[in-house]
């Protein structure tokens, strides 16, 4: 598994398309695939961030993804669709719950620097990356076929 500042470092443009589909509405938006008990899947939008070279959510703790990542860190994180185009952006690896109050804090931060609110009771998690998948599409929404492009943690 790899940090976001690792695969920065490794595929720099890969990740400056990726920031950019991330942080395109101002506050990081991407849905959140994660496994329920029973193992069916469970989707939720959540706002990741980077702070420090490493890609973070704050996650309510009564909230079943909040649950699910406890449980089992395996993820997968899509970012929303773009107005024009039908870029995509996914990052898959595993999530570790961060106890540590000064690195909730530091992610808060940027989150209220960026719009977002706070309850200031969230679980800060990490998600470690693994797989990283590009689509560029050549044009406007239905442009066929996208280019594709993946990174693979080593």
């Amino acid at each position: 598994m790899a940090s976001w500042q690792e695969f920065e470092n490794a595929d720099p443009e890969m990740a400056e398309a990726g920031r950019k589909l991330l942080y395109q509405f101002g506050p990081g938006l991407a849905f959140l695939p994660t496994l329920r008990k029973d193992g069916a899947p469970r989707l939720h939008p959540i706002c990741p961030t980077v702070v420090n070279g490493r890609l973070y959510a704050l996650i309510l703790p009564s909230s079943p993804k909040c649950g699910d990542l406890m449980r089992d860190g395996r993820y997968a994180l899509h970012t929303f669709a773009p107005e024009k185009v039908d870029d995509e952006f996914l990052v898959m690896g595993r999530a570790t719950h961060v106890a540590s109050h000064a690195v909730a804090g530091a992610i808060r931060k940027d989150q209220v620097a960026r719009g977002m609110t706070s309850t200031n009771d969230e679980e800060a998690f990490e998600f470690a990356i693994e797989r990283v998948m590009w689509a560029k599409y050549p044009g406007g929404h239905g442009a066929w076929p996208p280019k594709y492009s993946v990174w693979l943690c080593h």
